[in-house]
């Protein structure tokens, strides 16, 4: 069954910064002094890894049980690579990640073959990773003047 998930963000009148708001839940974006912003709050890109990050935990934790996994702690390390002059209109490249890395860290007695088995699981069914790696349709369904 399709779910739908809605989410809004606002502009607000701090420098480049922007609220954002999902079911009450509420994240505050900016851009570092460097590229215009007043650096008090990640950037929407910088969102974008923790997004990835939380997804693949979320769907470690969901499903360990099921593949017999057992792990003390886990945590993902993330990074992306980006030309900020793409989306600044001074070169003519990608406005968005080219590339985005992470490793898994498992504390856990459980056999490395077994956790790499795993990791690829996370990997495949992560629904952020999904969207990244496959694309999603953007669809810009309307304009409002308010």
């Amino acid at each position: 069954m399709l779910t739908t998930f809605k989410a809004t963000a606002k502009a607000l009148p701090e420098g480049l910064q922007v609220e954002t708001n999902s079911r009450g839940f509420k994240i505050l974006f900016d851009e570092p002094e460097d590229l215009g912003g007043t650096d008090t709050a990640m950037n929407p890109v910088e969102g974008l890894l923790c997004a990835l990050g939380a997804c693949q935990s979320i769907v470690a934790k969901a499903f360990a049980a099921a593949h017999n996994i057992t792990f003390e702690e886990f945590h993902v390390e993330l990074e992306g690579d980006l030309d900020p002059d793409g989306f600044m209109g001074l070169a003519d490249v990608r406005n968005g990640f080219q590339e985005i890395r992470f490793v898994m860290h498992f504390k856990t007695n459980e056999p490395k073959e077994k956790i790499e088995e795993f990791a690829k699981f996370i990997e495949n069914t992560c629904p952020v990773g999904d969207c990244l790696s496959n694309g999603v349709k953007l669809v810009l369904s309307g304009v409002a003047i308010d």
